[in-house]
């Protein structure tokens, strides 16, 4: 789903010639500036994506630097009807104010809906909960700024309002957002802590997964301390700088030593589900400028993993 704020569905297109002040940054931001409050700069590159921005008549890649005087012409397609249904379904709620609210996901359910998957996420769980969301760039996700795997649990933020979407957006572009998991892994890790600082893209051969991609990647770095060791298994705390799809799973893999019960980089069959638990996150609340900090317990299923149940 592609949709501007309320206030601004009327608008379908934008033409504009890049300005003195303008020449050398990137389009994806100089077009986010153009489109004013209420447009970030995903929404921007999800315009590029989609080819409905061209610059001298050509489609605009989001990483072009603007030169004097290209013409750029940008088109926002109309605002698509949401058809998500709220649902009755039961949150655990770690707290909430007129901004955001913090849950504890459960393994097992999905964050948004998505093909084939409209109902029984959290996104339907939090819009009867809520009664509204603030719409989100580019798919069905109102007020998601921030994803965990459908077998991942732990601690997550949504954001109620607009005002909270673009600060949340932003402090997880700009990084300051603070995130720990707990990971139980294959294998004996032999160091007791590390670094792993390995780029991450999309699988040429199956899109559906990731990987460790030198030469096409984007820069991932994940830090991570033991905590604990098992017979055939290692209980990791890991700190990511870095939030990229599956990045804990695919490094957890490229040294050797996969998320139990992972079944796609690892074997489903190690542990109960996938062992990955998102276990505190720290951001600014947009609300009040104060940061906050949330931990969410270990679930069941992984303490009974790791005490050998």
């Amino acid at each position: 789903m592609l949709k501007p704020n309320d206030n601004k569905e009327n608008m379908d297109n934008l033409n504009f010639i890049i300005a003195p002040e303008e020449a050398g940054k990137r389009v994806d931001k100089v077009i986010t500036a153009r489109l004013g409050e209420g447009y970030s700069r995903v929404f921007a590159q999800t315009l590029i994506r989609k080819r409905l921005v061209l610059i001298n008549g050509k489609p605009a890649k989001a990483s072009y630097p603007a030169e004097l005087l290209d013409e750029v012409s940008v088109t926002i397609p109309p605002a698509e009807k949401n058809d998500l249904r709220p649902e009755d379904i039961p949150l655990k709620i770690l707290y909430e104010d007129a901004s955001v609210v913090v849950i504890d996901k459960p393994a097992g359910i999905v964050v948004h809906p998505g093909c084939g998957n409209m109902t029984g996420t959290v996104v339907n769980a939090l819009l009867y909960h809520c009664g509204n969301l603030p719409e989100a760039d580019g798919e069905m996700r109102p007020g998601i700024v921030h994803r965990l795997d459908k077998d991942t649990s732990g601690v997550m933020v949504v954001a109620k309002n607009d005002r909270a979407l673009r600060s949340l957006s932003k402090q997880f572009q700009n990084r300051t957002v603070k995130k720990r998991y707990i990971a139980v892994v294959r294998g004996e890790v032999p160091l007791d802590s590390g670094v792993i600082e390995a780029p991450i893209a999309r699988s040429s051969s199956d899109r559906k997964k990731m990987g460790v991609e030198f030469e096409r990647g984007k820069n991932a770095v994940t830090k991570y301390k033991v905590i604990k060791r098992m017979k055939t298994m290692t209980v990791l705390s890991v700190d990511i700088e870095t939030g990229r799809t599956h990045q804990i799973r695919v490094h957890m893999k490229h040294i050797g030593h996969p998320v139990a019960g992972d079944p796609v980089y690892g074997k489903a069959q190690e542990a109960p589900r996938q062992a990955l638990h998102a276990e505190m996150l720290s951001f600014t609340n947009p609300e009040n400028g104060k940061t906050m900090e949330f931990t969410a317990p270990l679930p069941e299923d992984m303490k009974k993993l790791i005490e050998g149940k």
